[in-house]
């Protein structure tokens, strides 16, 4: 990654907007804990929120689009009102080309699908049908939210140029055109509105000619989780194009899941990539913080018609999060780059009253073989197998247990669950890969039941219901839990039909 360089001679650059991003596509937020965090991000120097409603926004004249989680309108207005009392900037999101398809599964929708199988993305040749649908939804939030912006989305259109028209398109004209001649409708949609249009960067940083024609009112922003600034396409093009740039670092992304966050990485992304946006020259700071990747396996009732949608990553909700979300307040705020080390240590000191020997120790115990496990294979640098991971994983644990903070104890209490939600599952992947290998016979079936009954799903799912009641709503808790313990019990059943007695 290109390292910023600092001027000795001039204060350094501060953003205009300091941002944070809420997902609420799934872990959708009771009001009043969706206040409370309001309240702690502009008491820490926050002036943006962007809100990824998804279908927990209620629209007046598409109602199929809201979930059951969805807020009223007036819920939404008291809010929004609310963050303005706190001088707080409330910017919708509102996807307008991939990521929709908790609006394309509706049929109503459908000649607007890219695809009839995948619902993911709109048809970028349904122009006229995709105008008249987000005038409705963008005038929509308008009505609710006073900021000049509206965030249109916009990234990872992976059925780009998909169907037959779209393929058509693209051999006339290039991937970039059908992308730049969609997005710049909606562009021109949120002008002529009298707001200025904010879209993600990645796919104009790696089709170039899509920034071409589009309102000199468009943001950017420029979303780096830790990757060379040019892993997109080259990052030249995007800060000659004369569009204004914001930045957005994350705290939770893949491959963070229920079992996994990559502890280091996220603080890594701070110290890194927020100096290099001050060098950029950014106006803004988004910080992103992603419930899920908003990939989709749907449940089909019929080879046309879905039941339901369950998104293919989930992580651990943003209330086990508090120290990364302060290290940001901490980044955006200061012009040094974040002290990784020195931060923890003095959050450690303050936030739980530890000793430096025990900040030590936590830190350690947080940042330990962070590895994916996929397909029966750590993701790791060097060949490590699984019992490794979970020998290190059980002794992080340990670490974590013998800690006793002496405040904050329900806070600190997160990192705990955590990381015996990993020994879990890790113990839990040793048995699948062992269901896997070559030499499994029935014989040892009796065995790996026993070892599946051991694992301790009834008293973990408490200890996540405790902490998170106040987060989440109940139901939202129990799909939750369902869905982290479904390989378990699923492993557990198709092997009980198949024991030897």
């Amino acid at each position: 990654m290109r390292q910023p360089v600092f001027s000795q001679t001039k204060p350094l650059h501060d953003f205009a907007v300091k941002g944070f991003h809420l997902d609420l596509r799934i872990q959708v937020m009771p009001m009043p804990a969706l206040k409370a965090f309001a309240k702690k991000l502009s008491e820490n120097g926050i002036n943006t929120l962007v809100m990824e409603w998804e279908a927990s926004y209620p629209f007046e004249k598409h109602p199929l689009i809201a979930n059951r989680f969805a807020y009223s309108r007036e819920e939404v207005k008291k809010f929004i009102a609310y963050c303005a009392e706190l001088a707080i900037d409330v910017i919708p999101l509102q996807q307008s080309f991939g990521h929709v398809e908790y609006i394309l599964r509706n049929y109503e929708y459908k000649e607007l699908r890219e695809d009839q199988k995948d619902y993911s993305q709109i048809n970028p040749l349904k122009e006229d049908l995709a105008k008249a649908l987000f005038t409705d939804l963008y005038r929509d939030l308008i009505s609710t939210h006073t900021s000049e912006y509206i965030h249109i989305g916009g990234d990872e259109t992976y059925l780009l140029g998909h169907s037959e028209a779209s393929k058509k398109k693209v051999a006339e004209v290039g991937k970039g055109r059908l992308y730049g001649d969609y997005i710049k409708l909606l562009c021109d949609l949120v002008v002529s509105l009298g707001k200025r249009p904010v879209l993600w960067a990645d796919i104009a940083l790696k089709y170039p000619d899509a920034l071409e024609g589009l309102p000199k009112e468009t943001v950017f922003v420029d979303w780096n989780y830790g990757w060379d600034i040019n892993m997109f396409g080259d990052h030249s093009n995007l800060m000659k194009s004369g569009f204004e740039v914001w930045g957005a670092p994350s705290i939770r992304s893949h491959p963070d899941n229920y079992f996994l966050t990559q502890w280091e990485k996220h603080f890594t992304n701070i110290h890194d990539f927020i100096p290099i946006a001050r060098d950029f020259g950014y106006k803004g700071m988004i910080m992103t913080s992603w419930s899920t990747s908003g990939l989709y396996a749907p449940l089909w009732e019929s080879t046309r018609d879905i039941v339901d949608l369950y998104t293919i990553r989930r992580v651990y909700p943003i209330s086990g999060f508090s120290m990364l979300i302060d290290a940001f307040f901490t980044g955006v705020n200061t012009a040094e780059p974040l002290d990784i080390n020195g931060f923890i240590s003095r959050y450690a000191k303050k936030q739980y009253g530890f000793t430096d020997q025990q900040a030590t120790d936590f830190w350690n115990a947080l940042r330990a073989a962070p590895y994916e496990v996929t397909q029966g294979k750590v993701v790791s640098p060097s060949e490590i197998s699984i019992e490794a991971v979970l020998d290190t994983a059980r002794s992080s644990s340990a670490t974590l247990k013998k800690l006793t903070p002496k405040s904050n104890a329900a806070e600190f209490e997160h990192y705990r669950l955590m990381a015996d939600i990993r020994v879990q599952y890790l113990t839990y992947y040793a048995i699948e890969i062992e269901a896997n290998s070559p030499q499994f016979r029935s014989s040892s079936i009796p065995d790996l039941l026993r070892r599946l009954e051991a694992l301790d799903t009834k008293s973990l799912d408490k200890r996540f219901e405790q902490l998170n009641k106040h987060v989440l709503y109940p139901a939202e808790i129990a799909q939750e839990k369902e869905l982290r313990n479904s390989k378990i019990r699923l492993l557990h059943q198709r092997l009980s039909n198949n024991k030897v007695n």
